[in-house]
């Protein structure tokens, strides 16, 4: 169900979903957290639909805050400078969507403008599936939410975007170019894990040129393994490739030829294959959303990691 609701207030945007709650016989309470999209118009639908995926394991309403820069828009008619769109049912996932447009000065107001819409005693997340503010804890909408989820991995210049996250790092911010490690790091880990304990002598990480993934897992493995970590550069790659860690006995590896296959290498012993397919933005977002507490460890690393490798 999508209802249109053109020159409105937030006022009658509640109402409206307060009498579809009724008319399913629900209640808003059921919602675990209200997740607040700042989305570019052209990437919206494929935001939403992110988000409608991840909300199946983590029921929640969805409010998408969208500029309206239309130029058709009647002075004589418009008193509102707001307007919106309601997605309930098949249309919204686990929970609803509200798609907020406002315009002229209502931009400057965000904050103001989804407090009425909020799910009570629920936190709040916020996530910039793009171009984030430079701060986003300073921001008015990253300033209310309890988690600020950001991408610069999709943004229109990953590395200036990075750089500016890291000066303005809060406990609360976690970007999804680390999430995109979960699987690396727990798979490394795991391998570390098994006899004999040797010291790690030298490491080396391969995947694309600029890719930001795979400068953090440099990072996060210069800053725990206090060796030298090169980089090996593959062409045609579109995610990281493999890493190779080098002790007195030998080679370890984690090396993924391709997107869903991973093999698993140990000095002495036959490679085995394990599943390993690329992390789509729906798991690292119901990552995300599923924590909700301050990353520790990549506010490490995107500092003192960061740093070990590139001052």
């Amino acid at each position: 169900m999508i209802i249109d609701m053109p020159n409105t207030h937030t006022g009658e945007i509640a109402q409206k979903i307060d009498e579809l709650h009724d008319e399913r016989g629900e209640a808003a309470t059921g919602r675990v957290l209200t997740l607040l999209i700042l989305p570019r118009d052209h990437n919206l639908e494929e935001a939403l639909e992110t988000a409608n995926t991840a909300s199946r394991e983590h029921p929640c309403r969805v409010i998408a805050i969208v500029p309206d820069a239309s130029s058709d828009i009647d002075p004589d008619k418009d008193d509102s400078n707001l307007s919106a769109q309601v997605r309930f049912g098949a249309d919204a996932g686990a929970g609803e969507i509200i798609i907020l447009r406002p315009r002229n000065g209502l931009v400057r107001h965000q904050d103001t403008l989804v407090i009425p819409l909020l799910v009570p005693d629920a936190p709040i997340v916020a996530w910039w599936p793009t171009n984030p503010p430079a701060s986003p804890s300073k921001d008015p909408i990253g300033a209310m939410a309890r988690s600020r989820i950001t991408d610069a991995m999709n943004s229109d210049n990953p590395e200036a975007t990075m750089e500016r996250l890291r000066g303005n790092l809060d406990t609360a911010d976690v970007d999804l170019s680390w999430t995109r490690l979960t699987v690396w790091r727990a798979m490394l880990a795991s391998m570390l894990d098994q006899p004999p304990h040797l010291p790690i002598l030298k490491a080396t990480v391969s995947g694309p040129k600029n890719f930001l993934p795979l400068d953090l897992l440099r990072s996060w493995l210069r800053l725990r393994l206090d060796v030298p970590v090169e980089l090996k550069t593959v062409d045609d790659a579109t995610a990281i490739t493999a890493v190779h860690l080098e002790r007195e006995d030998g080679e370890l590896s984690l090396v993924r030829p391709d997107d869903n296959q991973a093999m698993v290498s140990f000095p002495g012993q036959a490679p085995q294959p394990i599943s390993m397919p690329i992390r789509s933005d729906e798991d690292c977002l119901s990552e995300e959303l599923r924590r909700l507490e301050p990353d520790d460890v990549y506010g490490e690393v995107i500092n003192t990691g960061w740093n070990l490798l590139y001052s």
